[in-house]
């Protein structure tokens, strides 16, 4: 104890009421600085995509603050009904029931093993914080085990579950904008190929006067042959076809020109490169974000994460699954409109002529593809969250990491996602969801989009006014009406009332005495 007074400033329980002021204004300090930086950051983005036109990037930049507000909005609660929560008491039985970890682990595992590095840290910060965890759960303890019970959900897991939450939600976002930015390195490729579209050499490659037979187009021989004669057979072809130069330059080009031919009429000038990247900004906005049904798989995946079931291991699985058969799917569409070409014209003049069509996809809906990529980027997210989460809060040798060999298939199986959804699967749906009967909003310049926006509010005004001035004129008309039916009683006379002239400004009536 020689130090003076070295005893109470080591009390691991000590509140602000003990704390000097100059630590409580430098962490405060520190928040706010940090929280005004990051808001300043996100507005400087913000100035910028609107200067450069980029609509969808802005509105995904909406969603992101919106899903960060919802985050915050979680943390305030979670802070505010913990210790309600953790004086809720059940029976120790049904506490007992469902666990994640095996009870005589569970025992020997330490709640926040993951934080005892931090115990002879010289951060203030994160020792309170570790100190604080111990104190909520004895204090928990002491309610409910008093009563032979146990706490509902004590305040430390509260706290973090809530790092959890936050976790999953950060990483979600963090991979979908990885996924979009390895997806379109990938694609840039495109732009090349786009250019070389305007050249004389490819615009006497595809002589409109030219006649062959569909086999021998370079589309059709690498889309049709003898091992594409029944479904199981093209199937098969195009899963392995994925993985091996999954979308060629004559499927980009056949395309764009079944695409150009389909909407624009004859525009071999339409940069078709420019309008996927537009659209695949669109698709950015609706990715990012978190819906209400995700939140409830969250929750679902937790209920059913006991010990024995290995859950996570098979849902580790079902990203991957996702995402073949999705591959394999749109390599199949191309295909079937290779033997369409075939089946439909066995001589072609020119180009091959592909035929965008909702039916070739799930459902008649392209835009499906795209709810099966966002739940599967979901999934995938979660479950890197959730190994990041639990290494960082439990340690790596904690209960949840039981099984290592279980570990390591499931991080593998999450990064093997990450190539295969950004080199191979998003740039086939980036081209071939535009094979629909439909064009996407896309499709129209930012300017032009924002002029006939402006046209059809300025219409929608101009259409209001009107109908009000009618209405206006209406109801003058009864008035006068209702004032003749008011003479022919006093005066029983029959009058005759009769509209002489009217328009938007005033209204002529003539009344006769017919007696």
């Amino acid at each position: 104890m020689a130090g003076g007074g070295g005893g109470s400033t080591s009390n691991p329980s000590r509140t602000l009421l003990d704390t000097p002021t100059w630590a409580l204004a430098t962490v405060c300090f520190i928040f706010i600085f940090l929280g005004i930086f990051i808001e300043h950051l996100i507005h400087l983005l913000c100035h910028w995509l609107k200067k450069h036109r980029k609509t969808a990037l802005f509105e995904a930049v909406e969603k992101l603050k919106s899903v960060l507000m919802q985050l915050g909005f979680l943390s305030l609660l979670l802070a505010v009904i913990q210790r309600p929560i953790s004086k809720i008491c059940i029976p120790n039985k049904i506490a007992n029931s469902m666990l994640p970890c095996n009870r005589a682990v569970l025992d020997s595992t330490k709640t926040i093993k993951g934080f005892e590095h931090f115990s002879n840290s010289s951060s203030p910060f994160l020792f309170s914080r570790h100190q604080r965890e111990l104190a909520s759960i004895e204090n928990s303890k002491d309610y409910c085990g008093s009563r032979g019970m146990t706490s509902f959900m004590s305040q430390s897991g509260i706290n973090q579950l809530n790092n959890f939450i936050f976790v999953l939600a950060i990483m979600q976002i963090v991979y979908s904008v990885v996924t979009m930015a390895l997806g379109r390195a990938k694609m840039k490729r495109w732009k090349t190929w786009e250019k070389e579209t305007q050249t004389i050499e490819h615009m006497a490659a595809n002589d409109p006067n030219r006649f062959r037979f569909t086999r021998e187009t370079t589309f059709g021989r690498r889309h049709v042959s003898k091992f594409t004669n029944t479904s199981t057979q093209l199937w098969i072809k195009c899963f392995f076809r994925q993985f091996f130069h999954s979308v060629a330059k004559v499927d980009y080009l056949t395309l764009r020109h079944g695409f150009i031919t389909a909407h624009l009429s004859s525009n071999n000038a339409f940069n078709f490169q420019k309008y996927i990247e537009r659209s695949l900004e669109d698709d950015f906005k609706v990715v990012v974000g978190i819906s209400p049904f995700m939140w409830l798989v969250v929750v679902i995946f937790l209920l059913v994460d006991v010990h024995g079931w290995n859950v996570y291991l098979w849902v580790s699985f079902l990203p991957l699954i996702t995402v073949l058969v999705i591959g394999t799917k749109l390599e199949t569409i191309v295909a079937q409109m290779a033997l369409q070409l075939e089946t439909q014209d066995t001589v072609i003049i020119g180009s091959p002529l592909v035929q965008p069509n909702d039916n070739l996809f799930w459902f008649n809906q392209p835009q499906f593809v795209l709810t099966l990529l966002h739940y599967t980027l979901f999934i995938n997210a979660f479950e890197l969250a959730f190994f990041i989460w639990v290494t960082w809060q439990f340690g790596i040798r904690s209960c949840y990491h039981e099984h290592v060999e279980i570990i390591v298939i499931r991080v593998v199986l999450a990064l093997m996602v990450q190539v295969l959804c950004s080199y191979i699967t998003l740039p086939l749906y980036a081209l071939v969801t535009q094979m629909g009967s439909h064009f996407k909003r896309a499709l129209l310049e930012e300017h032009i989009m924002q002029a006939i926006k402006q046209w059809h509010t300025e219409v929608k005004r101009k259409k209001k006014k009107q109908n009000n001035k009618l209405q206006q004129s209406d109801a003058t008309v009864a008035e006068f009406s209702a004032s003749a039916h008011e003479l022919q009683e006093i005066y029983e006379e029959p009058l005759e009332v009769t509209i002489v002239h009217q328009n938007q400004s005033e209204i002529i009536v003539d009344v006769v005495n017919r007696s």
